[in-house]
């Protein structure tokens, strides 16, 4: 695997396996193949710890990569990647995850911030010892009947109505992310948290 000294990464959240891939769990990986298809990227491949594809677009190179690890392990493979790489997670790192606190078909640019008990998001921050890093939070909305476990919840597809709405947000989701690409995570959370 390349590693660009001045690629940006976009680490898209997820599980592997055909068991989990229309899973609210997995709207990350959705999101990352949106991505490479708008950008004309070549298909992903595994290698190591993730499956990945790489291009320049909007004035940079950028890295796409999906952990293999598993939700809860994606810091694992974020650490791989950077043993081959410089690169400061502030300004160079865009992590793609599900959030149960937005609903279907929002989503929201953060700088850096807690977990919120999102497993991926914990694993991330123990591999780079820091919550400083950017992340695109896409909606899956939370079961409205409490005795739903959020772990259930994450793990099942959404009806064919949230899964319309989360797909509609896409287009906008990749506005966020060349905005991030081109300008930072503050213009991208200026110009996309707005509504």
């Amino acid at each position: 695997m390349p590693a660009s000294g001045d690629a940006r990464l976009v680490l898209a959240l997820g599980n592997p396996g055909d068991r989990y891939r229309d899973t609210r769990h997995n709207v990350g990986w959705w999101l990352a193949d949106r991505l490479a298809v708008t950008w004309g990227l070549d298909p992903f491949e595994p290698s190591g710890p993730t499956s990945w594809t790489a291009g320049r677009t909007h004035g940079r190179s950028v890295e796409i990569h999906k952990p293999l690890t598993y939700m809860n392990r994606s810091g694992r493979a974020l650490a791989a990647l950077l043993e081959r790489r410089t690169l400061d997670p502030a300004t160079d790192l865009l992590v793609l995850v599900d959030d149960v606190s937005l609903p279907p078909g929002r989503i929201r640019v953060r700088a850096k911030g807690s977990a919120g008990g999102h497993n991926g998001l914990e694993s991330v921050a123990e591999s780079l010892e820091s919550d400083v890093y950017a992340r695109l939070r896409i909606g899956v909305g939370r079961p409205e009947d409490e005795r739903i476990a959020l772990v259930d919840w994450v793990l099942a597809r959404m009806p064919r109505n949230e899964e319309e709405m989360t797909l509609a947000a896409f287009p906008r989701a990749v506005e966020a992310v060349e905005h991030w690409l081109e300008h930072g995570v503050e213009a991208a959370m200026n110009r996309f948290n707005s509504n």
